[in-house]
């Protein structure tokens, strides 16, 4: 594949606060975003109840969490404000915490089957995890968001072998790679996280390393889609937004990761707990 120079944009704090879209007087929950999540399975239940609350914690109008496995009652548990009855959203959120092998058992199959709502609803979608599969296939404007192996699996599977070490060794070439070759606006998760999509390669700056801990993903995904969930019209307006709200939310994912390790180490949870005041402080 033919590769042009591109320029990469150092994503800063000012740049990120363009993309936080505060509510005036006039707002309601219906016209700041509703997010529908389809997240989490029996195999890795706490994955629906992170990016649920990752979202609540960022802002957003309502959160329609899609449950067919028994997770509802998990995620109501930590966040009471869902709505657990599907219905119209402004953007979607699917694969977080869900195997990739739909068949490897009954409840995954069956969260699987939910992923169809997002090809019938035609609005911003972020595939992450088991739903990296759809990248390409969604008429919508659509931001993937994998890790070096999961790119890895994705590119050879569609006829552009790369290992992980590959990926590893040049980020920034194959970030754009994989939105050339996908037609998607792809977020690369790792030390340092890189946005591209055709016209735009943005880099974030590193990242604390206590970030390396299960469930950080999860709660990333839950920022972002609650971001596109209230990016939306902006999004359908110019495709780089959703490109500048990945950047976004991987930069308040990494600022309510520092601001919750003090130079120690940290949990999912207790990022979640930091996203409001990062948000805050890109707000100043």
């Amino acid at each position: 594949m033919t590769q042009t120079t591109r320029s990469v944009k150092k994503w800063s704090a000012r740049d990120a606060k363009k993309c936080i879209i505060v509510p005036s007087d006039l707002d309601h929950k219906y016209s700041r975003g509703v997010i529908g999540i389809i997240t989490g399975s029996a195999q890795f239940p706490g994955a629906a109840v992170l990016s649920t609350s990752a979202a609540a914690a960022t802002g957003v109008g309502m959160i329609r969490f899609h449950s067919s496995s028994g997770l509802a009652h998990l995620v109501l548990h930590a966040t009471p404000s869902c709505v657990v009855q599907p219905g119209k959203v402004t953007a979607w959120l699917i694969g977080s915490g869900i195997p990739a092998k739909k068949y490897s058992d009954y409840t995954t199959w069956l969260r699987h089957r939910w992923f169809t709502l997002a090809s019938k609803q035609t609005v911003p979608t972020v595939l992450d995890a088991g739903a990296l599969y759809l990248a390409g296939s969604l008429e919508q404007p659509t931001l993937i968001t994998p890790h070096s192996g999961e790119l890895s699996t994705l590119l050879t599977s569609r006829g552009v072998p790369v290992s992980v070490e590959a990926i590893e060794g040049d980020p920034k070439k194959w970030v754009h790679t994989a939105a050339q070759t996908l037609g998607v606006t792809v977020l690369l998760k790792g030390a340092i996280t890189y946005v591209s999509n055709d016209d735009l390669l943005i880099e974030l700056p590193p990242a604390t390393p206590w970030l390396a801990t299960a469930g950080s993903g999860d709660v990333l995904a839950g920022i972002l889609g609650a971001l596109v969930a209230t990016n939306t019209v902006e999004i359908l307006n110019d495709i780089n937004r959703l490109a500048e709200v990945a950047a976004t939310a991987a930069f308040i994912h990494a600022q309510a990761a520092k601001n919750a390790s003090r130079g120690g180490p940290i949990s999912a949870e207790m990022i979640t707990d930091e996203i409001q005041g990062a948000i805050s402080q890109l707000l100043k």
